[in-house]
């Protein structure tokens, strides 16, 4: 029951994370938004979740938090997809660029965490 909790979440975020993708985004042919954007989002829906399971329903079945945490923010959240656009950003010698985008989603989405959390 915990692979089919983790499978189905996974297969919600990944969905998320393409429809994000589909967004058209003006003035942002350079740099890569809608990863930050998913990310930033999966961050949020990270530190709700994390709040609501440690503060409201610490009780309730793991196959939840598998299918919440696990599932769909790993599938909605994409480290691989920033890791290569970073390297494409550097490999095309845009590496103040790079070196935003790297730090805007670690400190954004660590922060959004951290924020969210706490207003549980």
């Amino acid at each position: 029951m915990q692979y089919l909790a983790v499978f189905l979440g996974g297969g919600l975020g990944s969905i998320c994370r393409f429809l994000i993708s589909k967004i058209s985004i003006p003035y942002f042919d350079q740099f890569p938004i809608h990863t930050l954007i998913a990310n930033l989002c999966s961050s949020a829906v990270l530190g709700l979740l994390t709040g609501l399971f440690i503060v409201k329903f610490a009780d309730a079945p793991n196959e939840w938090k598998l299918f919440a945490a696990t599932g769909f923010c790993g599938g909605f959240s994409t480290f691989s997809t920033f890791s290569l656009e970073t390297f494409k950003l550097i490999q095309n010698q845009q590496l103040g660029l790079a070196l935003l985008y790297v730090l805007l989603s670690v400190f954004l989405c660590v922060g959004m965490i951290f924020l969210v959390s706490k207003l549980m």
